[in-house]
C-alpha cells in the first residue's frame, strides 16, 4: 500500500521545483510565443471546468500558501496559464455558480437576491428555465455532458443538472453544511456550532447525494466525496473519449465541514483544510492523466477555479486570500478574485496573465470555440478570452462590477477600483461613501490606500461606465427568497 504521507513529501519537493520553473518559464513568455508548427485546436475540443468551493486566492502553493502542497496544479499552471486578475459573478456560492452556468451576472437571472444570499434546501425556486446554460450550448454543438458535485442552482428536479443541458449529474445538490440535525436559531448560532465536535460527524448533515434525480445515498459519506467524484469524472472521460465532451466538476470542498479521505487525512502541516485542499489537487492530477492517457490532453480545455473567496469567519478551518483583503461574502477583492488556470498542452500559450477575466467569459469562449452563436435576446456579460489564450493577446475586458445581492457594490475599470458601498462579509452594517473608496489594483492589490481625493478624473471614468452599466440593467424576478 502507497504511503501517501511520503508521497506527498516527494510531490512538496517536486512542487517547489515547479513553482521556481513556473516562475522562470512564465517570466520568459509574457506575451506568448509558441512554435509556428503548433496547430490550433482541431473542431470540437473537449472542455473540463473543475470548480472548487471557497477556495480563497492564497490556498494553492503556485499562488503563495508556504504550506498547503498543490503540485498537479502547479504543474498545471507551470504547463498553462496561470490568471491573477481572474473574478467570479458573486461572492457567495450560489449567484457565483449562476454568472458561470449562464455567462451573465446573476442578478439578471434573479439568482440574486437582497433577502437571501443563496438557496436551501427549503427554497421553492432554482435556475430558471429560460436561462441558456453553457451546458445547453455544449449540447447543441453535440457535446457528450456531465456535471458532478456540487451544483446550488436548485435542488427540485426541474432546476437540477439534468434539467439545464446535462446528459448525467452525480452529487450533492447544494452547500455540504446544510440539512444539518443541530438546531441553531440565528447565525450566531450557526458560527458557534462550529466550535463543537458534532461538526466531524458526516451524520450531522444529512445532506443527499444524487444520481441525476434520485437520491442514493443520505447521509452523504462526505469521507470519501472528493475520491468518488474524481472517480465519476475518469469514469465519464473514458467512456466519453472518442466523442466531444463537456465536464463539470464542482468539488464541494473547501467549504466547511470539512473531510478527507484515510488516505489524505493528518497528512498535510497545514491540517485538516490542507489535507481537503491536497486532496482535490490530488483529483486534478487524476482527472489530467485520465486526459494524458486517452490521448486527450492537447485537444481539451480544462480550467480550474473556485467559486468564491474563502470563509474566513471558520478561521484555521477556512482558507487564506493571501494578500487580498478579506474573503468570502464580501465584494473585497478577496470575497470574488480566484485562482484560476487554463491548461491545454501544446496548444494554450504558458505564462502568467494579469489581464482582467471572469466565470462569465467560459460561456463566451466556449460557445465561440464549438461555433454555437451567443444568445442575443438577453444581455450576456461574458467576453471571448480565445485571443489571450491561443494568441498571446491582451483581454478585451476592461471592468468588473461587484454585486452583493442584487445590489451594486463596486466597479473595476482597468487597474482602478470604486468601493461605492462597503459592508463586513457578515456585518449587518453597509455604509455608503458619498465620494466612493478608490484603489489602484495593480499597485494596491491589498486595497489599503484609498486615493479617490488625488484622483477625481479616475472616479469620473468609473462612474460613467457604472452609468452606462445601470441603464442596461434589468433585474430577474427574486428566486431565492421564497422559502419554507
Amino acid at each position: 500500500m502507497f504511503n501517501f504521507k511520503n508521497i506527498n513529501k516527494i510531490l512538496w519537493v517536486t512542487a517547489g521545483f515547479l513553482v521556481v520553473t513556473t516562475v522562470c518559464s512564465c517570466q520568459g513568455n509574457q506575451g506568448g510565443q509558441t512554435d509556428d508548427a503548433e496547430v490550433s485546436l482541431r473542431d470540437n475540443p473537449n472542455f473540463v471546468i473543475i470548480f472548487a468551493d471557497d477556495l480563497g486566492y492564497g490556498d494553492l502553493s503556485s499562488y503563495g500558501h508556504p504550506t498547503i502542497r498543490t503540485p498537479y496544479l502547479d504543474q498545471m499552471a507551470h504547463e498553462g496559464q496561470k490568471w491573477t486578475n481572474f473574478y467570479v459573478g458573486a461572492s457567495v456560492c450560489t449567484p457565483s455558480r449562476a454568472a458561470l452556468m449562464t455567462g451573465r451576472l446573476p442578478v439578471r437571472s434573479g439568482m440574486a437576491s437582497s433577502e437571501v444570499r443563496v438557496l436551501f434546501p427549503d427554497s421553492h425556486n432554482g435556475l430558471p428555465q429560460k436561462e441558456v446554460t453553457i451546458a445547453e450550448q455544449m449540447k447543441e454543438a453535440g457535446y457528450a455532458t456531465a456535471a458532478i458535485g456540487k451544483w446550488h442552482l436548485g435542488h427540485k428536479e426541474e432546476y437540477l443538472p439534468t434539467s439545464h443541458g446535462f446528459d448525467s449529474y452525480f452529487g450533492i445538490p447544494y452547500s455540504n453544511d446544510m440539512d444539518n440535525v443541530v438546531p441553531f436559531r440565528s447565525m450566531g448560532g450557526y458560527f458557534e456550532f462550529w466550535k463543537s465536535e458534532e461538526r466531524k460527524d458526516i451524520n450531522t448533515f444529512n445532506v443527499p447525494l444524487m444520481r441525476d434525480t434520485e437520491i442514493v445515498e443520505r447521509p452523504a459519506d462526505q469521507h470519501t466525496i472528493t475520491k468518488r467524484y474524481t472517480e465519476e469524472a475518469v469514469k465519464f472521460i473514458n467512456e466519453k473519449k472518442d466523442e466531444p465532451f463537456f465536464l463539470y466538476l464542482a468539488h464541494n470542498l473547501p467549504h466547511v465541514p470539512l473531510f478527507a479521505s484515510k488516505e489524505f487525512e493528518g497528512t498535510s502541516p497545514r491540517g485538516l483544510y490542507g489535507d481537503v485542499v491536497e486532496e482535490i489537487d490530488h483529483s486534478v492530477g487524476q482527472v489530467l492523466d485520465a486526459l494524458k492517457q486517452n490521448g486527450l490532453a492537447e485537444n481539451t480545455i480544462v480550467v480550474f477555479t473556485s467559486d468564491n473567496g474563502p470563509w474566513l469567519i471558520m478561521n484555521e478551518e477556512g482558507g487564506s486570500a493571501g494578500l487580498l483583503r478579506n474573503g468570502k461574502g464580501s465584494t473585497w477583492e478577496g470575497g470574488m478574485r480566484e485562482p484560476c488556470i487554463f491548461w491545454a498542452p501544446g496548444r494554450i500559450k504558458p505564462g502568467i496573465v494579469a489581464d482582467l477575466g471572469t466565470t462569465m467569459d467560459l460561456f463566451t469562449t466556449f460557445s465561440n470555440m464549438v461555433n454555437v452563436p451567443i444568445p442575443t435576446d438577453r444581455v450576456m456579460d461574458g467576453v471571448d478570452l480565445a485571443p489571450v489564450l491561443f494568441e498571446g493577446q491582451k483581454s478585451s475586458r476592461n471592468d468588473m462590477f461587484y454585486y452583493r445581492g442584487d445590489k451594486l457594490y463596486a466597479a473595476r475599470v482597468g487597474d482602478y477600483k470604486a468601493h461605492y458601498i462597503t459592508q463586513d462579509p457578515y456585518g449587518p452594517d453597509a455604509v455608503e461613501h458619498e465620494t466612493p473608496l478608490l484603489f489602484n489594483l495593480s499597485v494596491d492589490p491589498s486595497e489599503k490606500y484609498d486615493i479617490s481625493k488625488e484622483n477625481p478624473e479616475i472616479i469620473a471614468k468609473i462612474n460613467e461606465a457604472v452609468k452606462i452599466h445601470n441603464d442596461n440593467m434589468v433585474k430577474g424576478p427574486d428566486q431565492l427568497k421564497d422559502r419554507g
